[in-house]
Parts: structure tokens; C-alpha cells; sequence
């Protein structure tokens, strides 16, 4: 199985050529491609304008297109996916899930596409596992983390960020948007190594978790 992943930073990039080779079988192959923000579904679905801005939802569209035709052409024994993985927000979990849905509906040919939504951000996926985090950070504050309620809406890099950070999410933000998206690199490539994926609490990431497998094994 070959998989095509799409994330909407650098940071699930990170993450996710980490975990990736835990989920899959070792003959599987995949590329994870990062892109500068989630951005948003086009009018009417139409392929954007501005594809050089490389904004994951903008784009999605003319990317799911160019897959259909690109897997139709692979031999039947070359199975491939596309996996989405961007972060809920805000977001209405049906709704969203419903208007990515409808883009996938909109191919001839349709690639086999899985989308996998972090709840309420990527940061959830690493405080699903807070034995990983205290491994990472051992000066967390501890009181933080055992707050925390797996996958709900709260804030949650700014949780994270209080847990581990200095001066918290305040102090981080003050930095500007370039330092927090540095900083979840780093939470990335900190605590995913030490993740153990069915220790994961987060009912978002074993979702993604039984994703990936689930296609690899079918392959």
C-alpha cells in the first residue's frame, strides 16, 4: 500500500513521518505532504487560484482530482490512499465532514481517500499519551496535563503550551505565530518518538490510528 498524506503544517509533518512506519507494515510506502494552514473549502468546490499559497482546503479539490487520475493509472496490485488529516477547531465534526465528503464525491475517478480530523487540534494526539509528554518535558506542570479531558475543545496547544512552556501560551504567542508554529515543531519531534500508540487516550488519534492499519491491511 502506498499512501498519500496531507497535513496543514510542518509540525504534523513532523509527527506523522514519525508514527507513520509504527501504523504500517514495512513493505508499505507513503509521502507526507505539509501545507501553510487549513485555509478553507473553495465556493461551488472550485480548484483555487492561488495554489502556489499551498493552503491544505484550498486546494483540496484540484489535489483529489490529480489523485483519482494518477491512481487509476497504477497497476492493480500498486493499492493507494490519500489521508487527510487536518485539525476540527472549531468546526462542526458532521458538517465539516460532510463538505470534505462532498469534494471526494465530486472526482471521476475517485481516489480511496480517509479523512482523519484531530479534535480539537494535533495536540490532542500528544496529550492523549501524557506518559509521552512527562518523558519529553519531566517539568511539566503536572496539574495541567491531568486537567485535561482527551479531545475537548479547549484551547489546546495554549493547554500544551501552559503545561510545558515558560511563561505558557501568553509568553509564546507574544513571540508571534512563526515561534508557535516553531514550538509545535518541536513538541512534534519531542514527544512523538516516545509515543506508544495503544497507550493513546485520544478518541481522535486511535481513529486515525485504526485508519492507517485498516489500509494497510486490506492492501
Amino acid at each position: 500500500m502506498h499512501l498519500e498524506i496531507l497535513v496543514e503544517d510542518i509540525s504534523g509533518k513532523k509527527a506523522l513521518d514519525i508514527l507513520i512506519p509504527k501504523l504500517a507494515k514495512p513493505q508499505d510506502t507513503f509521502r507526507v505532504h505539509p501545507y501553510k494552514g487549513i485555509g478553507h473549502i473553495p465556493p461551488d468546490m472550485r480548484d483555487t487560484r492561488n495554489a502556489s499559497k499551498r493552503i491544505l482546503l484550498d486546494n483540496l479539490p484540484k489535489l483529489l482530482k490529480g489523485y483519482g487520475r494518477t491512481f487509476a493509472a497504477y497497476p492493480s496490485n500498486t493499492p493507494a490512499a490519500v489521508i487527510i488529516v487536518c485539525d476540527l477547531d472549531d468546526r462542526n465534526f458532521f458538517e465539516f465532514l460532510r463538505e470534505l465528503s462532498g469534494i471526494l464525491n465530486a472526482c471521476s475517478p475517485a481516489p480511496v481517500t480517509r479523512f482523519c480530523l484531530a479534535i480539537e487540534e494535533t495536540e490532542a494526539w500528544f496529550l492523549g499519551d501524557l506518559v509521552a509528554v512527562l518523558a519529553a518535558y519531566p517539568h511539566a506542570r503536572r496539574e495541567i496535563l491531568h486537567g485535561y479531558i482527551n479531545d475537548s475543545i479547549c484551547g489546546t496547544w495554549e493547554l500544551l503550551a501552559d503545561a510545558v512552556c515558560t511563561g505558557g501560551a501568553k509568553a509564546l504567542e507574544a513571540k508571534g505565530y512563526q515561534a508557535v508554529g516553531a514550538e509545535k515543531s518541536r513538541w512534534a519531534a519531542n514527544i512523538t518518538p516516545v509515543m506508544e500508540l495503544d497507550r493513546n487516550q485520544s478518541p481522535s488519534f486511535n481513529f486515525f490510528s485504526k485508519t492507517v492499519r485498516s489500509l494497510t491491511e486490506q492492501a
